[in-house]
């Protein structure tokens, strides 16, 4: 039992990281604009938050510290999802080439910015923020070993955020003009809606998601970052495609897809699989053939909304 309550763990560390992500990327296309920056925006999250910790390590600690980190790497994803809106909606360039751009100058950047404030790119800090059991919740059998021991309370806020995306998205006006500026935005013109105005609002949510999902990414797994989130972003980008960009369907393919990381990640720690002796690159290969089987059999049929990547003129009707 206790390797599965391992694998399970396991699993939400590489899930929730994902599932932000993922959603961040929905909020976007909804609105009409390909975010492809998913990758440089986490990279510039991560960065930011963890220079935080890093800088406030000696005088601060514990779930105050992390949630600090967590507003500073939202604010830095949103002002730098802002590069890419300027470019998408108001210059009307290829969203596609505007967000890779944005992907090669976060790391650059991240790396530069480290070796001049403390001479080396990897930054460190101290990981106080995992808590060892919830009080009375850690304490329910199956369910408490699960979710509420040895637990981030990254866990939490990302469930939070999906379960408020889908209130959002579908229970509310802001809701459903998003999805009409993705469907057909010059019918929502027609219907008295900013287009411009709304997709600014999906692009700057999609990149305060994903700054925040940079930071997730990194704090549970490690206690240094070196300017990369290992292409979590592009990951992310699959499994919102997979999830037929619907927040549900999003969650389902982010446990599938945080699944194979896990395997990837901590096979040594399954029996099983340890005592197989399959060399660890296989392992760490498993995530990326996933993905690419998953997408040959599901990108066919998924239905993306329709004026997703086309910039919107309001001149042309």
């Amino acid at each position: 039992m206790s390797v599965i309550y391992f694998i399970f763990q396991q699993t939400l560390l590489f899930t929730i990281p994902l599932l932000i992500v993922a959603l961040g990327g929905m909020f976007s296309e909804r609105s009409g604009v390909v975010n492809i920056a998913l990758e440089g925006i986490m990279t510039m999250g991560a960065f930011t938050g963890v220079l935080f910790l890093n800088m406030t390590g000696g005088k601060m600690s514990g779930q105050f510290q992390l949630i600090l980190a967590i507003l500073i790497a939202m604010a830095t994803g949103g002002v730098f999802a802002l590069f890419h809106a300027y470019a998408a909606i108001n210059m009307k360039a290829d969203q596609v080439i505007s967000g890779t751009a944005l992907n090669m100058f976060a790391p650059a950047f991240a790396i530069f910015v480290a070796r001049v404030i403390q001479g080396v790119q990897q930054i460190q800090f101290t990981n106080t923020f995992r808590f060892e059991s919830v009080p009375v919740l850690g304490k329910i059998p199956v369910i408490g070993p699960m979710l509420f021991q040895n637990a981030y309370i990254t866990t939490y806020i990302g469930i939070a955020i999906l379960v408020i995306s889908a209130v959002v998205l579908y229970k509310t006006r802001f809701g459903l003009r998003l999805r009409s500026c993705g469907e057909h935005p010059q019918a929502a013109d027609a219907a008295g809606i900013n287009v411009y105005r709304m997709q600014y609002a999906g692009v700057v949510i999609s990149g305060a998601l994903a700054g925040l999902g940079g930071l997730v990414f990194v704090v549970p797994t490690s206690t240094n970052f070196n300017a990369t989130v290992s292409g979590y972003g592009f990951l992310a980008l699959a499994v919102l495609i997979f999830g037929q960009w619907k927040p549900v369907k999003i969650l389902y393919a982010s446990l599938f897809f945080g699944l194979m990381k896990a395997v990837a990640s901590a096979y040594s720690g399954i029996p099983f699989l340890a005592g197989l002796g399959i060399p660890s690159y296989f392992y760490k290969m498993v995530p990326y053939i996933a993905t690419l089987v998953v997408l040959i059999f599901t990108s066919k049929n998924s239905q993306a909304p329709r004026a997703s990547g086309v910039p919107y003129d309001k001149g042309q009707r």
